[in-house]
């Protein structure tokens, strides 16, 4: 194949250069795992921090494992996480374009470069051959039988048609290389394989489709799990091969959980530690958001899942997104392990809920009131106004309402409560008292009911709790509800209140 050098020379021309430039490059195989969105965030404020650009590439090689729709699920949750980019699908750029099978035509070429280099051969092996390397030695290396053919067999194959890859050619001695969280590492050459880079069919593997496009993109920092850190060399030497630039390595630590597991042979659970995976069935971020969990208290953990802020704002925990764009640097991302913790996750959620404005909770927090709060004249914001203070996840909250719509069966045993001292007995006495006194109230405010709540307690000479017991049980049917008697009753309206008033005192005679 000759090779056309002034396309070569084009490519080059087309790169960016003079700002930093990093790409989140997701395979569209399923969801968003916790993981993944690090990645995203991390790479995002890498960028940003340093005034750069940032890209999203599809790389959907790997068409067996596409799954529908993925695409949309990755662009939905950039967006709903603020991850703007500068240059991708949707979007165009000046190296255009951003999905991998659109750059099929790439590929090819780049292999045949590196062969005309010298760093890189044909390899005519069967299945069959390869299998039985394996069969003979499962730890065997490819033995490079390919690599000294002479071109006169190399021409008689590809004039008979035989199928073959591309491997990458893999020199004597050794390869080093630089990350920016785990520092200077070395491998013994001879530890590498040649890996395939073309396959038989022509498509890339993700190895070299990676290297390819992240030079042809200009990428300055590449950002991705600790797992391939062993690929590392081997993209060094590619990238030393053609001549080109090596990009600032990040490799990120693994984020774990929590989990059980139990014994297949005695059936026991065991708390384990884990990494977390979508094969496992771990939360993903859209996952998290139908468990009632916002945007912003996500981005605001995940980003402190393996990196810290240092200096003046090391002990700080809440960060909007103009704030860890400033805050972010490299040298705070952490080599150890971190842990998603559930338990973290709603103490970020409840926090971000409590500092939202009344408006704002009442906005996010109205489509799960609705849930069981049907009726149309029921007032959302005062229902919300009860809950911003007492929910940890947004999901809780149509249970903890339920009762606004229906007075739920209940047990008289609830009237009894020994810290209120309140008892059956007493429960009945006090509404018998307090009915007539509701039945007069003319304007049924807040204010109203608490003053007659209050005066009803002075008169009988007892605490507030004697009162304020039964008639919220009496109101609400449940020992533990948002809110108390007084802001109950007046969500309720005067009529529903003194029925349901009315409704407890048959009960408790």
């Amino acid at each position: 194949m000759e090779l056309d050098y002034h396309w070569f020379e084009e490519m080059e021309a087309r790169i960016p250069h003079g700002e930093v430039r990093t790409r989140f490059a997701p395979s569209p195989t399923g969801y968003m795992h916790v993981g993944n969105l690090r990645t995203a965030l991390y790479t995002y404020l890498i960028a940003r921090h340093a005034g750069g650009k940032f890209i999203l590439r599809i790389e959907d090689t790997d068409q067996k494992r596409k799954v529908e729709d993925a695409v949309e699920v990755i662009k939905r949750t950039m967006d709903s996480c603020g991850l703007d980019y500068d240059e991708g699908p949707d979007v165009g750029g000046p190296v255009a374009p951003y999905v991998q099978t659109e750059r099929m035509s790439y590929y090819k070429k780049y292999a045949e470069l590196l062969i005309e280099k010298g760093h890189a051969y044909r390899c005519f092996c069967s299945e069959d051959r390869l299998a039985q390397l394996h069969e003979d030695d499962p730890n065997a290396k490819y033995d490079r039988h390919c690599l000294h053919l002479t071109q006169e067999e190399i021409d008689a194959k590809l004039a008979a048609a035989e199928p073959y890859v591309i491997r990458q050619k893999i020199p004597e001695g050794t390869t080093t290389f630089v990350d920016s969280v785990y520092g200077e590492i070395t491998v013994d050459n001879a530890d590498l394989e040649d890996q395939i880079l073309l396959k038989s069919d022509g498509l890339p593997t993700y190895n070299f489709a990676n290297v390819i496009d992240d030079h042809l993109m200009g990428i300055t920092h590449v950002v991705r799990g600790s797992e391939y850190l062993s690929s590392s060399p081997k993209y060094n030497l590619l990238y030393e091969a053609f001549g080109w630039e090596i990009p600032t390595y990040v490799h990120c630590s693994s984020v774990m959980i929590d989990a059980k597991e139990v014994d297949e042979v005695t059936g026991e659970e065991h708390n384990i530690v884990r990494k977390m995976s979508k094969r496992h069935g771990d939360p993903s971020y859209e996952d998290l958001m139908k468990m009632g969990f916002i945007s912003p208290a996500i981005v605001n953990y995940v980003t402190l899942l393996g990196w810290s802020p240092k200096g003046d704002i090391a002990e700080q925990e809440f960060f909007t997104m103009p704030e860890l764009i400033a805050a972010f640097d490299i040298g705070g991302i952490s080599k150890s392990p971190s842990a998603f913790s559930m338990d973290k996750m709603k103490y970020f959620n409840s926090s971000y809920l409590r500092n939202m404005t009344p408006e704002e909770f009442t906005a996010v927090a109205e489509p799960y009131i609705r849930q069981s709060v049907k009726n149309p004249n029921a007032n959302v914001a005062e229902i919300a106004a009860l809950l911003q203070q007492r929910t940890e996840a947004l999901t809780e909250i149509p249970e903890k309402v339920d009762f606004f719509d229906a007075l739920p069966d209940y047990d008289v045993a609830l009237f009894t409560h020994k810290k209120s001292k309140s008892s059956a007995e007493s429960s009945r006495d006090m509404l018998n008292v307090i009915i007539p006194k509701f039945e007069a109230i003319a304007d049924w405010t807040v204010d109203a009911i608490h003053d007659t709540l209050i005066a009803t307690a002075e008169e009988l000479e007892c605490k507030n709790a004697k009162v304020m017991w039964p008639v919220r049980i009496a109101a609400a049917g449940k020992a533990v509800t948002p809110g108390g008697a007084v802001e109950i009753c007046h969500i309720l309206g005067k009529d529903e209140c003194l029925r349901r008033l009315r409704v407890g005192l048959e009960k408790l005679n």
